[in-house]
């Protein structure tokens, strides 16, 4: 039988703000549709600015961050930062979850362990994506690296924007409905999927389903994607409204975890 309370966990940058709103407001619409509850806990790896030195320093507090969750116990933990592990090279997603695996039993949890770059990749594989294009806030390099990242697993990007925000509260703060017109300048002829934010710290959530019932292609985000993964790994349904393609009926039933 499920339980009917769940803590979530999510291993998250200082100066981010988003993934303690998304994903909670996320799990929120579903418990309006569903018997389960979700708490929600955080711990933080020090970064300010978005550059690669910043994000291998904050990497290396992540255990710790796993640890202090593991006391209190969650049912799922995350990572909440995309770009921090994909700059690393490609396939490093697993390389963290399983180190924070380690850690979580090392502790007496029994936490699924996941991360958001992974689950990025395996919701996009999930809907069946070969091709997208995507939208991130990150310099021009950064972004480079997650196209590099992602289409190491097989998936073909076809166009990238970058806005080039280097200050992370910035990113947070960017208004989300200014991706109606964003996505004006993204080239997405014969693309499987968009993704409005291929980062979890740029706001897209109120902008998804506008995005798609414009352009007429599925859309989701790191954070839908995260939040999808999540209740994969609670072996619980994914019908969340207003979410985009991925959290609808057709995708909905729970997934195991997607192989490379």
């Amino acid at each position: 039988m499920s339980k009917i309370a769940y803590r979530i966990g999510q291993i998250v940058p200082s100066s981010n703000t988003t993934m303690e709103t998304e994903v909670p407001a996320l799990l929120r619409r579903r418990e309006t549709l569903a018997p389960e509850r979700f708490t929600f806990h955080s711990s933080r790896m020090r970064m300010h600015k978005v550059t690669k030195e910043e994000l291998a320093a904050m990497n290396k507090e992540g255990l710790r961050c796993a640890a202090e969750l593991a006391d209190a116990r969650m049912d799922v933990m995350s990572t909440a930062c995309l770009v921090a592990i994909m700059a690393m090279g490609p396939g490093y997603h697993r390389t963290v979850e399983r180190e924070l695996a380690e850690v979580v039993k090392a502790n007496q949890c029994d936490a699924a362990v996941m991360t958001s770059a992974g689950a990025l990749i395996e919701g996009l594989k999930i809907m069946g994506a070969r091709r997208i294009s995507l939208m991130a806030p990150y310099m021009k390099p950064l972004t480079r690296l997650v196209v590099e990242y992602i289409e190491s697993e097989g998936i073909e990007v076809v166009d990238a924007l970058s806005f080039e925000i280097p200050d992370n509260l910035d990113v947070g703060r960017r208004d989300p409905m200014q991706l109606l017109q964003d996505v004006e300048k993204l080239y997405v002829a014969n693309v499987d999927v968009v993704v409005a934010s291929a980062c979890v710290q740029m706001q897209s959530l109120p902008a998804i389903e506008a995005i798609q019932t414009r352009l007429g292609i599925p859309v989701t985000s790191t954070a839908v994607c995260t939040t999808r993964r999540m209740l994969d790994r609670l072996g619980l349904d994914a019908k969340i409204p207003g979410a985009g393609a991925l959290l609808t009926e057709k995708f909905a039933v729970p997934a195991a975890p997607v192989e490379a």
